[in-house]
């Protein structure tokens, strides 16, 4: 039945409109970053990790006026993109347009305009007390675009983001094991089915709106059994309720057989989150302001995944690994 829906959801989704160069970024992205070496691993294969960040809206009408939009600011997916590329990955940062953006976490939209003057030569220049935040977040962001480490891909609408996610994740098979999928977007439960969508403008002279929203397919096992079957896969749970996070985390992980879950309350996310694995509950809490959670979130990660890819002798032979007993995830709480 879920392959059915997702068939069907696909089908009748309105193609995007870029898929072609879309495809060719991805290719080519993914074939520079597979060949070469992760510098923590003396030769052995560079991973590349998929990170969604954002909330995706839901049309209500094909010519979009009104939409419903899902919760999120794009900061956990911004920051983690930032650790992911510190600690050796490439990274494909599929992102909602106009949320946060690696490197430019600490450049406040509504404030932008005071980190510029103007000089008696009518020149533009940075403001002296933002100095260093705007040359270090300049000189990060270039260096991983100019350096071929960071490929982004925007998305606004539900049946934009999962285009894009099967996209890159049929592209991503070809890594293998070292592949990874941090799926931090805020991925809408329901939509209206495009073949049934007003075409314009819904007229609110017709009265109160009746309308019915259909179920989003559930893509993560698609996602792990079909498109990306080998890579290893992150993905997170954000409930309301104290008394079920952790049950709907552990549930999500079998439900899906997802390596890792990462589960955080909406009062608390950006201070606490417990990352739920195999039998292991492991909290990891910021412990001044100026602290990243994410920082912790992807030491811990990038030593499961050292401990995925080595789980097979034949695998550490195949790639080029020493024989060695990895790093579990540790609690960093």
């Amino acid at each position: 039945m879920v392959a059915a829906d997702q068939e069907s959801f696909f089908a009748t989704a309105p193609p995007l409109g870029d898929a072609v160069a879309v495809a060719a970024k991805l290719q080519e992205f993914i074939a520079r970053n597979s060949s070469r070496s992760h510098p923590s691993e003396g030769g052995g294969r560079r991973r590349i990790v998929c990170v969604t960040s954002g909330g995706t809206t839901v049309p209500l009408e094909q010519r979009c006026v009104r939409y419903i939009d899902n919760f999120s600011s794009g900061h956990r997916g911004a920051a983690s993109t930032e650790y992911f590329l510190k600690a050796g990955y490439a990274v494909i940062f599929i992102h909602r347009r106009g949320s946060c953006q690696p490197f430019c976490r600490f450049l406040p939209d509504d404030s932008f305009l005071n980190f510029f003057d103007i000089t008696t030569e009518s020149k533009v220049q940075v403001v002296e007390s933002h100095t260093t935040v705007v040359k270090k977040a300049i000189g990060e962001y270039s260096k991983a675009i100019e350096g071929g480490s960071l490929l982004k891909l925007p998305f606004t609408t539900i049946f934009e983001y999962l285009q894009l996610l099967k996209m890159v994740a049929t592209s991503m098979s070809s890594v293998g094991l070292h592949g990874m999928f941090y799926l931090a977007a805020a991925v809408s439960d329901f939509y209206v089915p495009w073949d049934s969508m007003a075409k314009h403008k819904i007229q609110s002279a017709g009265g109160p709106l009746d309308m019915k929203l259909s179920q989003v397919p559930k893509m993560l096992s698609v996602l792990r059994n079909q498109w990306a079957p080998l890579a290893f896969c992150v993905s997170f749970k954000l409930e309301t309720d104290s008394e079920i996070l952790i049950q709907k985390a552990e549930m999500a992980l079998n439900k899906y057989k997802m390596n890792v879950v990462v589960a955080n309350l909406l009062a608390t996310y950006k201070e606490e989150v417990v990352v739920v694995s195999n039998g292991e509950r492991n909290t990891i809490r910021r412990c001044s302001k100026d602290e990243d959670l994410e920082e912790h979130i992807i030491m811990l990660l990038e030593k499961s995944h050292s401990k995925y890819i080595c789980s097979s002798a034949d695998a550490c032979s195949k790639n080029g690994y020493e024989k060695v007993i990895p790093l579990g995830i540790e609690s960093l709480a």
